[in-house]
């Protein structure tokens, strides 16, 4: 099969538009942040973040992300970056068909079987069935159709709720339209953190007639109703039989070797049923299958693995050198899969 080139004048375009956007004040903080962790000259790494992002493709946060000021030339090629991702993205989307992983709630309507959770949408006049579907299951979560990192999430327990209509109302007000009820987690993810939903995100291509995964990242909260950093989550990669590869970690420079709530080692984890991920994420890839790059996340519950949403932009998860000791990251898989 002749190498799937990216596109070009896609490249250039976004790296047009993120130096419109550039925000020198930002590249500063990350390089000073660099400087001291690393023990590098400021100044150098802050040439060199440029150099990495107008010529290699590596965003800014990648470069702190991935520990590159520590690492060679060499290394550096094998990390897959959130550019080069985005890039992806872009050609394997098709445009007619991104909606459906953009919107939650068509995202739950055309994979509804993968869920396996029930679930309802807030209409004008269904205050009445929200109320039933509530008590009925105890505890909620209530979602953003389109929202990203985790923003417009909420949990709400029925037995707290005294005005319906107000609480219907106020839902609508906010945008909070889809209903869902809460997941099960397999007992091996409730004991790292139990009072969050633990997502696995498996990141796939298909390329028409088979799935590769790329990457396995292991996600955990903090308690809160979402595991994304911007709720104090944090993750770990995983290895192709589910299996910690290091301590935990985010992008705001915090490591944990053990989980700050529950005390048990990252390092440890192993992600149950990882025979039936796989194929779980080989069978919800065909469902759309031109969208052909997407992050899936994944919880594994005691009956197997339930679907949370698709990502078409999938971001990217990697090793951190400094954490791990791996010096080297997915981006050949990327290149054997897609092969550009």
């Amino acid at each position: 099969m002749p190498p799937r080139r990216l596109d070009l004048s896609t490249r250039v375009s976004y790296l047009l538009e993120r130096a419109r956007r550039i925000d020198v004040g930002s590249v500063v903080e990350r390089a000073r942040e660099t400087s001291q962790l690393h023990d590098k000259w400021m100044p150098a790494v802050v040439v060199d973040m440029l150099w990495q992002a107008g010529v290699r493709n590596v965003g800014f946060q990648d470069y702190v992300d991935y520990d590159f000021a520590i690492l060679g030339r060499t290394e550096r090629a094998t990390y897959m970056t959130h550019p080069v991702s985005n890039q992806i993205a872009q050609k394997y989307a098709h445009p007619d068909d991104r909606h459906l992983f953009h919107d939650k709630i068509e995202f739950d309507r055309v994979f509804d079987r993968y869920l396996r959770r029930e679930w309802m949408t807030v209409e004008p006049d269904n205050a009445d069935g929200l109320r039933a579907f509530a008590e009925r299951l105890g505890t909620i979560v209530t979602k953003v159709p389109v929202s990203q990192a985790g923003l417009g999430v909420h949990r709400y327990r029925a037995a707290d709720i005294e005005d319906w209509t107000a609480f219907h109302r106020g839902l609508r007000e906010r945008g909070e339209l889809l209903v869902e009820e809460v997941i099960v987690q397999h007992a091996d993810l409730a004991a790292v953190c139990p009072g969050t939903v633990n997502t696995t995100r498996v990141t796939a291509f298909f390329d028409g007639t088979e799935t590769h995964v790329l990457a396995i990242a292991q996600k955990f909260g903090r308690g809160e109703v979402s595991d994304q950093m911007s709720f104090g989550g944090f993750y770990t990669m995983l290895d192709d039989r589910g299996h910690a590869v290091g301590p935990g970690y985010d992008s705001h420079g915090h490591v944990h070797e053990f989980h700050p709530d529950s005390g048990v080692r990252i390092a440890d984890f192993q992600l149950p049923m990882i025979d039936e991920v796989l194929a779980f994420v080989d069978e919800v890839a065909r469902v759309v299958p031109r969208v052909q790059y997407v992050g899936w996340d994944v919880v594994v519950s005691p009956d197997g693995p339930v679907l949370v949403e698709g990502n078409w932009a999938a971001g990217v998860y990697e090793n951190k050198p400094s954490v791990t000791g791996i010096r080297t990251g997915h981006k050949a898989r990327y290149r054997d899969a897609i092969g550009f």
